[in-house]
């Protein structure tokens, strides 16, 4: 039976690994393991050991922290502010995240705010 811990852990590794623009295959290169095995990491069908995830950590470069954050928003399942519990899950969200990432800060900045006003006037 999948744990709802180890979907979590899936879950930020994925979200992680993707927001960096890496690959399944890469990352299980830089942990030394088969990339099948990371996508069952990321499904939660496998369980990460601690020295795997410190690993992984290492290879996303985040603390092993980062794989526990919002664990309690996750068990809960329910919408917040009328947007989806699971929204770093949604892949076109994922990619406007990393998108606007991609933006030199000051023109982030005045995105934001446009982003800001066109919400208000909805």
């Amino acid at each position: 039976m999948v744990h709802v811990v180890d979907v979590h852990v899936g879950k930020r590794i994925r979200q992680r690994r993707w927001l960096t623009g890496m690959t399944q295959q890469r990352l299980a290169e830089l942990v030394g393991i088969k990339f099948q095995q990371i996508q069952k990491y990321e499904t939660g069908a496998n369980r990460v050991s601690a020295s795997r995830l410190w690993d992984i950590a290492d290879a996303l470069d985040v603390p092993v922290p980062f794989f526990f954050e919002g664990l309690k928003e996750d068990e809960a399942d329910a919408p917040i502010d009328g947007l989806p519990a699971d929204l770093m899950a949604d892949k076109e969200a994922m990619e406007l995240v990393r998108s606007y990432y991609a933006i030199p800060e000051n023109q982030r900045r005045r995105l934001f705010e446009l982003a800001r006003v066109l919400s208000d006037v909805a």
